[in-house]
C-alpha cells in the first residue's frame, strides 16, 4: 500500500492538509526567536511549508521525511529557491531520531505527529527543544463533542485516538509545555493543494493499476475520505497548536 500512497500523493503540492498562510500564521506567534533560529520540520514530505519557514526567518532548517523522493524534491526546490545552504535535507524515520539534546529552537510538523501519537511525541521531541523552545503542530481533532455516528465509526477505524479539540490543551501542559495559541485550519486547507489536485490524479492512476485488487482497494479508501469530509467537515479539521518547553 505504501507504493499506492507515494504514486498518488508525490507530485501534489502538500502531502497533507495545510497552506502557506496557516503556516505564516503559527510561525508569527513564536516570540523572542533568536536571528538565526535552528528549526526542525519532522515529517516534512516534500517541504512546501519548510520553503515558507525559510521565506519567514533566517533560520537554519533540518527537513526529516523517511522518503526519498520527498527528500529529493525538497532539496530541489530549496535549491531553486536560494534556500539550498539553510535546509539541510535528511531522511530518517521520526519515531527513530538520533538529533543531540536542545539542538533546536523551534520543533515544528504539519500534519505527520499522529505517526508517532501525540502523546508520544510531546515527551520525546520537549528534550531536543533548547529551553523556552518551541513545538508547533498540527493535528487532527474533533471540532465538536457529538458528531454523526457514520463520520464516529469512520475514524474509530482510521484514527481511533483523536481527541476534541480542547481536550488537547492539557495534555500539553502535563507534557511540560505553555499554550501559546491554537487556530483552526480553513477548508480550503483540505482541498486547494490536497484533496483537489489529489483527485484529479486519481481517475489515471487508477486506470494505471486497474487489475491490482489492493490498489483499487486503496483509492476507494481515499475517495472515501474525500467524501466523508465533503459531508462532515463541521464536525472535524486539523488544529494548529503552538507551545513552548518550560522549566519544570
Amino acid at each position: 500500500m505504501e507504493n499506492f500512497f507515494f504514486e498518488l500523493f508525490e507530485s501534489l503540492p502538500r502531502q497533507g492538509v495545510g497552506d502557506d498562510d496557516s503556516t505564516r500564521r503559527a510561525f508569527r506567534k513564536l516570540t523572542g526567536l533568536p536571528e538565526c533560529p535552528v528549526i526542525l520540520d519532522v515529517g516534512c514530505g516534500t517541504g512546501r511549508q519548510t520553503l515558507v519557514l525559510a521565506e519567514l526567518s533566517k533560520a537554519k532548517i533540518t527537513a526529516l521525511d523517511n522518503h526519498q523522493p520527498f527528500i529529493d524534491a525538497l532539496q530541489r526546490n530549496a535549491n531553486q529557491n536560494g534556500y539550498g545552504d539553510r535546509i539541510r535535507c535528511v531522511v530518517a524515520d521520526m519515531d527513530s531520531m538520533s538529533f543531540p539534546k536542545e539542538a533546536f529552537d523551534v520543533i515544528w510538523s504539519e500534519g505527520a505527529i499522529f505517526i508517532v501519537g501525540f502523546e508520544n511525541a510531546l515527551r520525546a521531541w520537549r528534550p531536543l527543544l533548547r529551553s523556552g523552545g518551541y513545538l508547533v503542530v498540527s493535528e487532527l481533532v474533533w471540532f465538536a463533542k457529538e458528531a454523526p455516528q457514520e463520520i464516529r465509526d469512520f475514524f474509530q477505524g482510521h484514527y481511533p485516538d483523536m481527541k476534541f479539540y480542547q481536550d488537547i490543551h492539557p495534555m500539553i501542559e502535563s507534557a511540560g509545555y505553555r499554550m501559546i495559541d491554537y487556530f483552526q485550519l480553513p477548508d480550503e486547507s483540505w482541498w486547494t493543494d490536497y484533496y483537489t489536485p489529489a483527485e484529479k490524479n486519481l481517475a489515471e492512476i487508477r486506470h494505471r493499476h486497474q487489475n491490482n485488487t489492493d490498489a483499487q482497494a486503496f483509492f476507494d479508501a481515499f475517495q472515501m475520505e474525500m467524501d466523508m469530509h465533503r459531508k462532515y467537515s463541521r464536525y472535524y479539521g486539523y488544529g494548529f497548536y503552538m507551545m513552548q518547553k518550560q522549566s519544570v
